[in-house]
């Protein structure tokens, strides 16, 4: 199964982004081949670090990515609430994913 076919609940609907980030992470499992490639090669320390540093700042790309389609989701199901509870829960949510983000 596609991200982009994941339940509403599950992931925003906006199919492009994720689509794109179903890419990128198909992209990094190839780059973590690559690096356990290298390690089993037993090539320069410098070049897979390098290698690892590349594969992280992927990652954070993905996170941004994800974090960014939670906003923007949850500002949409913000404005369609209606009651306080409904609101506070989504702050919270909201609030968690931030705190996990930005550890």
């Amino acid at each position: 199964m596609s991200i982009a076919q994941l339940p509403r609940d599950v992931m925003t609907t906006n199919v492009k982004a994720l689509n794109g980030v179903e890419a990128r992470l198909t992209k990094i499992e190839g780059q973590i081949r690559g690096v356990r490639a290298m390690a089993s090669e037993g090539r320069a320390c410098v070049d897979v670090v390098a290698q690892i540093a590349a594969v992280r700042g992927a990652l954070k790309k993905v996170a941004d990515i994800l974090v960014a389609e939670h906003v923007d989701t949850w500002l949409t199901q913000a404005r369609a609430g209606n009651n306080d509870e409904d609101w506070k829960e989504n702050v919270e949510e909201l609030l968690k994913v931030f705190n996990q983000y930005y550890r």
